[in-house]
């Protein structure tokens, strides 16, 4: 099956937004904790804060385009973000900072189910590979933006606040070229998940709540390694540099790796649910290696623990999810996906943050483990009720 090429220029407009982001995904902590004064806590607390409003961007992204479709949604948060990152080129000291991350979490949040739902409806026929691409685009834009991050942060945080505005005003230029375009995706009064006659789209939408729960709990360990690791790894003496070079093992690991773990997600392409518990299992193996990592190379080697277990875990959810969802509801089901993970990345800082402040960093790691395993419990029965027909 051949891409569309607006599927492409999707993929293509994720990665550029993404890496925009990356720029300061994992920077965050470090420059409130080193730059601005704060505690781990406090900027768990802001990273909460600015996590949220990206739950309720991915909410009203997901409606947004099941009402007026991909390309305003899409604008209208573009605008929204480049008027955010002015204001945070010019005030970035306290207490404008955490303001400027709340408006950019929600406009990223309206952006990202708009493109899956968008990629979806424009290729119907492109099943999983459709959210492979975007998944790949995404890590892409991540070990891109982390790994560039943290060179230019060593020279000034403000080229940092620079760079991301240059990659927004890019991502709404390849928007306004490429994605007005008309698409059948309109909710009918008698479909969607508001809908109490039809019993089966009830417990498919069940089944997607069970299931973007165990996803929840996962982003809650993942999102450590862009918080409390993050901060941990300055402590044992790592430098920035070394950081970002994680993420950009990351990210290569996940475009260059595709063929080799191919043969097995063939073998499971039938069997998500297993491909998921798999990738589960693999986390909690990573946590287990990073919680004695003191040197560089064994972080290296957590992390490319952790991105093997994402490869299995992460493209499944949206998928999964695009299945689930009555026609006409896509922008929805992709939205409530993206907040689900978001949540995750809301609660992860604060919670990691707490742990370590109280605690120590071994408690966070052994948290982060029972969360997985109470993951698995969601991941086992969010099925129940729903046909094998009805699943990827």
């Amino acid at each position: 099956m051949k891409m569309p090429k607006i599927v492409k220029m999707l993929i293509i407009g994720m990665a550029i937004n993404i890496t925009g982001s990356s720029f300061l995904w994992p920077l965050n902590t470090i420059y409130m904790n080193e730059e601005l004064g704060k505690s781990l806590s406090t900027a768990g607390v802001v990273l909460m804060i600015n996590a949220f409003g990206s739950v309720i961007g991915n909410l009203l992204g997901g409606t947004l385009f099941d009402k007026i479709g991909g390309f305003r949604s899409i604008i209208f948060a573009s605008i929204l973000n480049i008027l955010s990152l002015v204001g945070l080129n010019f005030l970035n000291d306290w207490p404008w900072y955490p303001f400027w991350l709340v408006i950019l979490g929600f406009g990223g949040g309206v952006i990202v189910p708009a493109i899956y739902a968008m990629a979806a409806t424009s290729w119907p026929n492109g099943g999983r590979a459709t959210f492979n691409a975007i998944y790949l685009a995404q890590n892409l834009g991540v070990s891109i933006g982390a790994a560039a991050g943290g060179f230019v942060a060593d020279f000034s945080f403000s080229y940092i606040f620079m760079a991301n505005l240059l990659l927004y005003v890019v991502f709404i230029i390849i928007a306004l070229k490429y994605y007005n375009i008309d698409l059948d995706i309109h909710v009918k009064h008698d479909e969607g998940i508001t809908s109490a006659v039809h019993v089966r789209d009830k417990r498919k939408f069940t089944a997607l709540i069970l299931l973007c729960t165990m996803f929840s709990l996962c982003w809650i360990g993942y999102v450590q390694w862009q918080t409390t690791i993050a901060t941990y790894t300055q402590s044992v003496g790592i430098s920035l540099k070394q950081y970002s070079l994680l993420w950009t093992i990351n990210g290569v690991l996940i475009l260059a790796g595709q063929p080799l773990i191919a043969p097995i997600i063939n073998r499971l392409k039938e069997k998500l649910k297993l491909q998921m518990f798999i990738g589960l299992t693999i986390f909690i193996v990573s946590y287990l290696v990073t919680s004695i990592a003191e040197q560089f190379t064994m972080f290296v080697v957590g992390m490319v623990i952790l991105t093997l277990g994402e490869m299995f875990v992460w493209p499944a959810v949206p998928a999964i999810a695009n299945q689930l969802a009555p026609k006409g509801r896509m922008g929805a089901y992709q939205g409530i996906v993206n907040a689900f993970s978001t949540i995750g990345k809301a609660f992860g800082p604060v919670v990691g943050g707490v742990l370590v402040d109280v605690f120590d960093m071994k408690a966070m790691f052994y948290s982060m483990i029972l969360l997985i395993l109470i993951g698995y419990y969601f991941l086992y029965i969010y099925d129940r009720g729903i046909s094998k027909q009805d699943l990827p």
